[in-house]
């Protein structure tokens, strides 16, 4: 199945989880809570207040090696969004990809994410924890702050 098969299945649409695709084109589906759409909208939120010359996307669709990946909250450039538009998924993904852990989450699914979307072009991969802690990773590996948005908070 491809991403753009999914998002034109009308079954699945108004789905109360998260979908993602594997490599295989396999649906993977992960449950939401309210916990966890809070803290995404409030990242999005501050990121927007905190970073000019680009757009705050929510559920960003990112295509990768191992299938499609959905960011919970991504900030695209203007550059960035020049170049792909609103093209679904994005071949490439935007500077900051934030995931809000979830429950199901293991940290082998988290690792494989952050290393995702840096190869896909990420600058920077924010993990917010189930506290609500911020953890900030670049090609690097983890690093005490953004440097796209310095003054970010730590904790949402």
């Amino acid at each position: 199945m491809t991403w753009q098969e999914v998002c034109d299945d009308p079954s699945l649409q108004n789905l109360p989880y998260k979908i993602e695709l594997d490599q295989w084109g396999r649906i993977i589906m992960s449950p939401a809570n309210n916990r966890h759409g809070k803290r995404q909208f409030r990242i999005g939120a501050l990121l927007e207040k905190q970073m000019r010359g680009g757009e705050i996307i929510t559920e960003c669709s990112i295509d990768t090696p191992l299938g499609t990946k959905v960011a919970d909250v991504a900030w695209a450039s203007d550059a960035f969004i020049r170049k792909h538009g609103d093209v679904t998924p994005f071949p490439a993904a935007p500077e900051i990809c934030v995931e809000v852990k979830s429950l199901s989450n293991t940290k082998m699914d988290i690792a494989e994410k952050i290393m995702l979307y840096l190869a896909q072009g990420a600058q920077e991969v924010w993990i917010c924890d189930a506290d609500g802690n911020i953890s900030f990773h670049n090609r690097t590996g983890i690093i005490t702050r953004s440097v796209l948005a310095p003054a970010f908070a730590m904790k949402v």
